[in-house]
């Protein structure tokens, strides 16, 4: 900000666009007769009007991602869009401040002075919402990779305590052999085979059920989907 014989110069930024790595300068001044300029908004009071426009649009466009963002991913990519977004806003804001204490009584000043903080507190309170809402989500996906370690390794430790209960009996019958006469091989096929057939089948599923039975206490409650993201500001 800039002030010399009664004339004002503001110096600001377009909204910044997703992606874009230079931020666009943009210029308002108010000459001696207290008549607004800008460098691209035209003239008049609405100039600044129409630059603050742009400014609760690109935000209005943030917040509706945010709503319809699903998994970390989506978070962090507006969280990436609504970082610069938010420091031009305070930029903006700290600048009209200033504007406003040392030009006195502008009514078009004052009025954007106070809606340049109320789109910096939208923007920061967006801001932590999705910056919850992303923690939450790596929180959720750290939990449920720690449950399925867990499981993978109960698993793993029942599969050995198996292999190890068995292992005296294959050993013996290696070396011995195993190789006894039961009366199955008398029997008409294929009902022999299909018997085998079916009780190792059978085998299998009560020893799936073992290796994937729960065990430990039980899992804490999840927050519902209803439940998961938190009640928006009613003044939003």
């Amino acid at each position: 900000m800039m002030q010399a014989d009664g004339q004002l110069l503001l110096v600001l930024h377009q909204p910044p666009k997703p992606g874009e790595k230079n931020r666009v300068g943009r210029f308002f001044w108010r000459d001696g007769k207290k008549e607004w300029n800008s460098s691209d908004l035209g003239s008049g009071d609405g100039a600044i009007t129409r630059h603050l426009g742009q400014y609760a649009s690109a935000i209005d466009r943030l917040e509706k991602e945010e709503e319809a963002a699903e998994g970390s991913a989506a978070y962090f990519q507006v969280i990436s869009d609504l970082s610069p977004l938010l420091r031009a806003t305070r930029n903006m804001h700290a600048v009209l401040q200033k504007a406003r204490e040392v030009s006195g009584d502008d009514k078009a000043l004052i009025n954007a002075r106070d809606r340049a903080y109320e789109l910096e507190r939208k923007a920061e309170l967006l801001y932590n919402e999705a910056k919850n809402e992303l923690d939450f989500a790596i929180a959720q996906q750290t939990e449920r990779q720690a449950d399925a370690a867990h499981r993978m390794s109960v698993s793993a430790h029942r599969l050995n305590v198996l292999a190890a209960f068995f292992f005296p009996i294959v050993t013996l019958a290696t070396i011995f052999g195993a190789d006894l006469h039961h009366g199955l091989e008398n029997w008409n096929p294929p009902w022999p085979f299909l018997t085998m057939t079916g009780v190792g089948l059978l085998l299998g599923f009560i020893l799936w059920m073992f290796v994937n039975a729960p065990s430990g206490p039980g899992k804490r409650p999840r927050r519902k989907d209803s439940e998961a993201r938190p009640l928006r500001d009613p003044g939003r």
